[in-house]
């Protein structure tokens, strides 16, 4: 928090001003707005101000996001401000989070999670059809290459084309022209944008599994201000968080990003924590994919008092069960590790070098 960042109120007493930060976009904004609206009804004292930013991510919309090359494209920006005191707390869809972050920042909160799923939107003119029963050659936008490798594989009658854009501009483009007969994008953001009704099908995840982190968002804030982290850290969702902890882990292990084909499924169910994970090439044909599981239970001991590990991953959760986090982190090295064994790094490497040669 800036020095002396404080505003009277209509009676004359002292509440704190909390900048936060948030890309322009009306999705990043209603995400924020939500984030803003919860933090004020907890803290009804503090004056909650947004400020919008464009990232590199939004400024470059002729190139498909895997082709840039930088890891960072949408949080770049609001990390400089968060570093310049310029904002205390920046919102983020938690998928375009690098699993490391740089020094400094820490990931204070995890919401729970919206449907994590992908979800297809059709073009007006093939209401009531499913990818399954789209004609022969259909062109699917996705600017995703995890979502194209899975849904090649599953559905090869059609061809998938790169979209880019945020979400208004992707569907003014599905539904305006006549080049796409369909788009996938995150059954999440559609939903938080209230556009639920444009979702033709929900893919599962054996037609297609989800992005790391993808449906959460996250609250990233400066590691040294200890007051903001305390009031973040009460929008933290206990499972959200372990599951997200697994597939970070996961990804940072078989150092994955934008330019891999790596996808993810989580659940937890009786006190155990499953992950699945796998990784493709690029056109599906080539693709390693496991599960594995533990227990997220903790001992009595583990309870007792805050989680003195500053961070797994990027996130810092102190009130949530250390044993139980390191248990999350573990399980997405391990199956990582599994996944290496079994050749997972070739299959990256080749789609890494075809994507950079494309």
């Amino acid at each position: 928090m800036s020095e002396g960042e404080s505003c009277p109120d209509g009676n004359g007493k002292v509440s704190r001003v909390i900048r936060i930060g948030t890309r322009q976009s009306q999705l990043a904004r209603i995400q924020t707005d939500s984030v803003a609206a919860t933090l004020k009804e907890l803290y009804s004292d503090v004056h909650l101000e947004i400020v919008g930013m464009t990232t590199t991510g939004d400024k470059i919309l002729d190139t498909a996001l895997s082709k840039i090359g930088e890891k960072s494209l949408f949080t770049k920006e609001l990390e400089n401000a968060l570093e310049k005191n310029e904002v205390d707390l920046v919102v983020h869809s938690l998928k375009d989070l690098p699993t490391t972050l740089p020094p400094g920042f820490t990931i204070g909160a995890v919401l729970k999670r919206e449907n994590p799923h992908d979800a297809v939107v059709l073009h007006p003119k093939h209401k009531g059809k499913t990818l399954e029963t789209l004609p022969e050659n259909s062109v699917i936008g996705t600017s995703s290459l995890r979502r194209a490798a899975q849904l090649k594989k599953r559905f090869p009658h059609l061809d998938f084309k790169d979209i880019r854009g945020n979400l208004n501009t992707r569907l003014k483009k599905l539904d305006e022209k006549d080049d796409f007969a369909a788009i996938i994008l995150a059954a999440a953001g559609l939903r938080r944008m209230g556009w639920e009704n444009r979702i033709s099908q929900i893919l599962m995840p054996e037609d297609c599994m989800y992005a790391v982190g993808q449906g959460a968002l996250a609250v990233e804030v400066r590691t040294r201000d200890e007051d903001i982290l305390e009031m973040v850290s009460v929008l933290h969702d206990t499972d959200t968080v372990l599951r997200c902890i697994a597939e970070r882990a996961f990804l940072r292990r078989l150092e994955g990003g934008c330019s891999v084909p790596v996808a993810v499924h989580t659940e937890v169910k009786d006190s155990q924590l499953y992950l699945t994970g796998a990784v493709y090439s690029l056109d599906g044909s080539d693709s390693l994919k496991e599960t594995m599981q533990t227990s997220i239970t903790a001992t009595a001991k583990s309870l007792e008092g805050e989680d003195k590990r500053v961070q797994r991953v990027g996130v810092t959760a102190r009130k949530i069960s250390g044993e139980a986090q390191d248990r999350a982190e573990q399980l997405g090295d391990d199956l990582a590790d599994l996944l290496l064994s079994k050749g997972a790094k070739e299959i990256l490497t080749v789609a890494r070098q075809l994507n950079d040669a494309r």
